[in-house]
């Protein structure tokens, strides 16, 4: 009893401010589902980051689990309805990364707009062309940012100064941009029509499956340029490859993919992967994003106050 199974790495803060509570921690970063599935049983708790999925199946080994922490924002590998009926506390800590994907996604587009890793490369290799690497600047162009939650509005924080027209859509919101002069608030085709760059912040449910597919990207304007720093199947990669290597869309910034593990490539995503790998005007990360020393400790910090609040309040509300 009041054991917490910590199935991904995290920031030693979490593990200490858990403790201190009454929490006996069990720390298995290199733990596998099915090993999890097998242990479960035994604790009140577990913090996750991405490769445990936790559906129904999962919660019918769990009879004791009481709460669980998901280090960051995803919240697609939780099944919270099947939690709920449970009476089990769901907790993310999704301002913990916003500030680190909105830097990671600014950066790659900037990588991407001035061709630095294809100049980098040259020099290293005692090339010195100056003229075919002649970038092109964000002043000017406009940006489409679709969802609004905490990382697509922490994105158009960072645009604010950079002479950028801001143009946002979240289906869920309205009146967001109100204290954003520099962000015009519209719906996904005036996006579409005239944005020189879209980012998307969209969270992976059956709704944005495949969001950016072909009719999507080729009701864009021509040139467009993409950004993905959310979830990899929120875009048709076969959809995109196809059209970067049109020139319909003008380049990519993909930190994020349908497939992220590339020892499971079949023979077909080999070949598709390998397109897309090829293709120049594309700048690639792997899943990184979010992956900051410092938004780290923040996920930390964040999912712990959450759970200590809540166990707060369990406490007395049993009392």
């Amino acid at each position: 009893m009041n054991s917490v199974l910590i199935t991904d790495d995290c920031h030693p803060l979490l593990i200490a401010g858990l403790e201190r509570t009454g929490y006996r921690c069990v720390f298995e970063p290199s733990i596998t589902l099915e090993e999890t599935k097998r242990v479960i049983g035994g604790y009140e708790g577990l913090i996750v980051n991405s490769k445990i999925l936790v559906d129904d199946r999962f919660l019918d080994s769990a009879p004791l689990l009481k709460f669980i922490g998901r280090m960051g924002s995803g919240m697609e590998i939780i099944d919270r309805a099947a939690a709920a009926k449970r009476g089990i506390a769901v907790f993310s800590s999704p301002e913990g990364n916003n500030n680190a994907v909105a830097e990671h996604a600014m950066g790659m587009l900037l990588g991407l707009l001035n061709r630095l890793a294809a100049a980098d490369a040259e020099v290293r290799k005692g090339i010195w062309r100056r003229e075919d690497n002649r970038g092109v600047e964000l002043e000017g162009k406009t940006m489409g940012i679709i969802g609004f939650g905490h990382t697509g509005s922490r994105l158009a924080r960072k645009l604010q100064g950079w002479d950028v027209q801001v143009l946002a859509h979240d289906k869920y919101k309205s009146g967001f941009a109100e204290s954003m002069p520099w962000v015009r608030e519209c719906a996904v085709p005036e996006i579409q029509a005239e944005a020189d760059i879209i980012s998307l912040h969209l969270p992976l449910t059956p709704e944005t499956r495949h969001y950016a597919d072909a009719a999507f990207l080729e009701a864009c304007k021509p040139g467009v340029i993409l950004v993905n720093t959310a979830r990899g199947a929120c875009v048709d990669t076969e959809a995109l490859v196809r059209l970067l290597e049109r020139g319909h869309v003008g380049g990519a910034c993909l930190d994020v993919f349908e497939n992220e593990k590339p020892e499971t490539f079949t023979p077909e995503e080999k070949a598709l992967y390998d397109k897309l790998y090829g293709l120049a005007h594309v700048q690639l990360s792997p899943h990184i994003a979010g992956w900051t020393h410092e938004s780290k400790r923040k996920l930390a910090e964040q999912l712990l106050e959450r759970i200590v609040t809540w166990r707060t309040s369990f406490a007395s509300a049993v009392q």
